[in-house]
């Protein structure tokens, strides 16, 4: 039976950070049992947006509707309206429903800074593009637990930075338990590093 994971979407969010993750999480390829996940796109509102590459998206729901039950994994993607005031605010609030029911939460590049402002970030693991950029943010008091790091995965949340696709989604993974230890492992090597000794590792799983 397939989960849902919850995909956050909004104008000018980032498309090409979170494509590794989706694209794997449906495929069943390598995963440790039968099964998988869905992908639900939520929004604002209704309408459609228009992301950072220029592709159109209409929201399966919007972010009222949204029940952290009915939940795997909420994402949050990057996005210039995360820089630029408190419009994507309220992705902010309902991570914090999610974190607070126990289901994860993943964020990437200006996401990081929304849950900052928010206070999500003061007693968790996390890391984001650098340390000053949170420190730029108002409320932000997680500098203590700031790791300096691809990307980290601090108990229901997962924090990257912008430069980091492959190792967000691989904490993703990680947190989800997808794939046996040494599949992940493998998986890695091969997107990150085009590593050819991975392959033969993926192809046997």
């Amino acid at each position: 039976m397939k989960r849902i994971v919850h995909h956050a979407i909004y104008p000018t969010f980032a498309d090409w950070e979170t494509g590794h993750l989706t694209a794997h999480l449906r495929n069943g390829r390598y995963r440790r049992e039968p099964g998988g996940f869905e992908i639900a796109t939520v929004g604002l509102g209704a309408e459609p947006v228009v992301t950072m590459g220029g592709l159109r998206l209409t929201p399966d729901l919007t972010l009222d509707r949204l029940d952290p039950a009915g939940s795997a994994l909420l994402i949050l993607p990057g996005a210039d309206l995360w820089d630029s005031g408190d419009t994507l605010a309220p992705f902010a609030r309902k991570a914090r429903e999610f974190l607070d029911a126990g289901v994860p939460v993943a964020a990437i590049c200006g996401a990081t800074a929304g849950l900052a402002r928010e206070g999500l970030l003061d007693d968790r693991d996390h890391t984001s593009a650098v340390l000053p950029y949170l420190e730029a943010q108002a409320g932000y008091a997680g500098a203590r637990r700031y790791l300096d790091r691809d990307a980290v995965l601090g108990g229901d949340l997962i924090t990257a930075g912008p430069t980091e696709p492959v190792a967000f989604a691989r904490e993703v993974f990680r947190r989800l338990d997808v794939f046996r230890p040494e599949v992940l492992d493998a998986w890695f090597r091969l997107f990150e590093r085009s590593d050819p000794t991975a392959f033969e590792v993926l192809m046997a799983a």
